[in-house]
């Protein structure tokens, strides 16, 4: 919530009160609950803990009639705060929501819930403010993807790597990801490739440890790794770095942000990759990359579909053909400018719905 600071400025008559963190506390909100009460991990967990969830949607709602509230600012922890929006509409209370759930992907039946419920939906990718709005969300207003935020001192200056930089010796960094089922399951796979690769020409590998994980898991391949990353260290190695091979999540937006060509991977369990292919309707691509674009800029690569040699013959591919890398990286140069929302500021936006 970086807008917090400057929207409890711009309302200093306005008490500020909710769920929140350490950091929200120190910039004068309330704390009804820490977030560390809503933490879970794992399916057990959260079963256990639904109890809680709604004793806190009760107090919630006590505490908003208590206080004669007026506006509420609902951030993302979607299937809490979809049921917190429908007890709060029918208290008369202005919903702030902040930001749109991936409805178009699973879950459609949120927009209408959303339509009904909301004042404000504010949406972090190009094409969903359409989406949403074509299904009854009145006011819909599109802000910068946090990603642009977080980088917004480095991605001015992004080095140019110019084909002919790519041909005495390949930086390739991996990005195996950061759960230990996927390290575990993508890492010796990215290696192979790498093994592969230095058939054909020389390969500097890079690679990004994810600091929550057991470093062991890492071990066996120490070295075949020439250049190593903490997880702080993520900026650096994509600029330095010519290209990925990388887990899918929200690491493959950065990579698009940083025009790092990358191949994508997913390789789920076998219980999830059953709940994927029967009970979600998304037939799209699965890297923000390539969502945001519209078409396949990132290959992708999904289960069974892994394997090193195809791997290896994108990396391949870009490496020998300076035609299919410069449309690449030319179209990865737009990924910033579709990720940039709306000419407007949220707190001041917000500060004035609270004021109506």
């Amino acid at each position: 919530m970086s807008f917090f600071p400057e929207l409890s400025k711009l309302c200093p008559d306005v008490q500020f009160y909710g769920v929140g963190g350490d950091d929200l506390k120190k910039h004068g909100m309330e704390l009804v609950h820490h977030l560390r009460d809503f933490s879970s991990m794992g399916f057990s967990e959260v079963i256990g803990k639904i109890p809680f969830y709604f004793r806190a949607l009760k107090e919630l709602e006590n505490e908003v009639v208590r206080r004669g509230t007026k506006t509420a600012i609902l951030i993302d922890f979607q299937d809490f705060n979809m049921r917190l929006a429908k007890r709060l509409k029918k208290r008369g209370v202005k919903v702030l929501y902040y930001v749109a759930p991936q409805a178009w992907a699973w879950k459609a039946h949120r927009a209408q819930v959303l339509a009904e419920t909301v004042h404000t939906l504010f949406t972090i990718l190009p094409f969903e403010k359409e989406w949403f709005h074509s299904r009854g969300v009145e006011q819909v207003k599109s802000i910068p993807h946090p990603l642009m935020l977080t980088y917004k001192d480095q991605l001015n200056s992004i080095p140019a790597k110019p084909f002919d930089s790519i041909q005495k010796k390949v930086k390739l960094l991996l990005l195996p990801g950061s759960r230990r089922f996927e390290v575990h399951e993508l890492l010796p796979e990215f290696m192979k490739t790498v093994r592969i690769l230095k058939e054909s020409f020389p390969v500097e590998v890079h690679l990004v440890k994810v600091n929550h994980l057991n470093p062991a898991i890492y071990d066996y391949f120490k070295k075949d790794v020439d250049v190593w990353y903490e997880s702080e260290d993520l900026t650096r190695a994509m600029r330095e770095c010519h290209f990925s091979l990388a887990a899918s999540g929200t690491v493959t937006l950065s990579t698009g942000l940083f025009e790092l060509p990358t191949v994508v991977c997913y390789r789920a369990s076998l219980l999830n990759e059953f709940i994927f292919y029967n009970f979600i309707n998304y037939q799209g691509p699965i890297s923000l990359t390539n969502i945001i674009h519209g078409k396949m800029v990132f290959p992708e690569y999904v289960q069974h579909q892994i394997d090193p040699q195809r791997l290896a013959r994108v990396i391949r591919t870009w490496t020998m053909n300076e035609k299919v890398y410069n449309e690449l990286k030319a179209t990865l140069k737009e990924t910033k400018n579709l990720l940039s929302g709306e000419n407007f500021s949220v707190p001041e936006y917000m500060a004035g719905v609270i004021h109506e």
